[in-house]
């Protein structure tokens, strides 16, 4: 199945290129521009897209278009593609319902992949960001993530796989409102907001080897 992506930056001639880079992948494919936050929303709900590429520093904040996306169009999912590597952008654009923070510097490849990986439900950060990023998590819920039972901490592995609670819920043998009160304990024990702060917390504790 083919992804449909939209670019939203304030600079046509960075849009431009990263359409060709995208448009050389047969499963890629752009569907619609804009170079502001206010097209960002317009586009999200008349075209709903698979995937948008929002740029922070463009006009209305990319940031401010998040959250606004994720009430009009829950279904579309955010990357943040920037130059912005401070780690506060990072961690609002997450808590806002970005799914991906990548930064301009990245490869067609790259990108492509992390298009792929969001789109198919996984979350994606800069590999130079992720290391402080989990570094972070990991001082913070440290002591957290000890609280989870152990089928709390199944259903986080799940979500950090990126999986919907449908198909967890089917994984686990478990209802679907059973997954959904499991995530809210998940939620409050590690002191996040939302499913992507979360499995960055876990997948922080895997990267130090204290999760099997």
């Amino acid at each position: 199945m083919t992804v449909r992506i939209a670019i939203i930056d304030d600079h046509p001639l960075f849009r431009e290129g990263v359409r060709r880079s995208l448009s050389e992948w047969p499963d890629l494919s752009v569907i619609a521009e804009g170079g502001s936050s206010a097209d960002a929303i317009r586009i999200a709900s008349e075209m709903s897209p698979a995937v948008m590429l929002i740029d922070i520093s463009m006009p209305g904040n990319g940031l401010e278009a998040i959250r606004e996306i994720a009430r009009q169009a829950p279904d579309v999912r955010v990357i943040m593609l920037t130059v912005s590597e401070r780690n506060e952008h990072v961690a609002e654009a997450l808590k806002h319902g970005a799914k991906g923070y990548v930064l301009k510097g990245i490869g067609g490849e790259g990108l492509a992949d992390a298009v792929r990986t969001v789109a198919n439900g996984g979350t994606y950060v800069a590999p130079t960001l992720s290391a402080s990023l989990f570094l972070q998590a990991e001082t913070r819920t440290a002591d957290e993530m000890e609280q989870l039972t152990a089928r709390e901490r199944d259903v986080l592995r799940l979500v950090a796989s990126g999986l919907s609670n449908k198909r967890i819920a089917i994984a686990l043998d478990l209802n679907e409102k059973t997954i959904k009160h499991h995530m809210t304990r998940i939620l409050a024990k590690l002191g996040v907001e939302n499913r992507t702060e979360a499995a960055l917390a876990f997948q922080s504790r895997m990267s130090a080897g204290l999760e099997r």
